[in-house]
């Protein structure tokens, strides 16, 4: 079953945030050396319960694991919902898309698979 893997929170100002999570919940935060600002945050240890997530300057959106973004796309636009950002690859991470639901809401599926390019 499809979960939530990834959650994001939007900030005017990152590295202010960053020191806001770190100081009250104690959490890793370091910047991601991709081609955005990101910040990844570490919120437990991988056998823990819960998940990790990010901040970022843009709109933020959490995230579903699916086995295939195509397939679950294809769902979505069937149950009444849109793709309103592609598939597009994040190079060894896996692929990504951004959907809305019924009700206006946005979210991302993720396919992980390291090769994506």
């Amino acid at each position: 079953m499809p979960r939530v893997i990834h959650f994001e929170i939007h900030a005017d100002d990152p590295e202010r945030a960053v020191k806001f999570y770190q100081k009250v919940f104690g959490w890793e935060i370091q910047k991601w050396g991709g081609p955005v600002d990101y910040w990844l945050i570490k919120t437990g240890e991988p056998k823990e319960p819960g998940i990790d997530g990010a901040i970022t300057r843009e709109e933020a959106y959490n995230t579903i694991g699916v086995p295939s973004v195509d397939e679950f796309a294809r769902k979505i636009v069937e149950a009444g919902g849109k793709v309103v950002r592609e598939k597009a690859p994040i190079p060894g991470v896996g692929y990504l898309a951004y959907c809305m639901d019924t009700e206006g809401n946005v979210f991302g599926i993720m396919q992980e698979d390291p090769s994506a390019k």
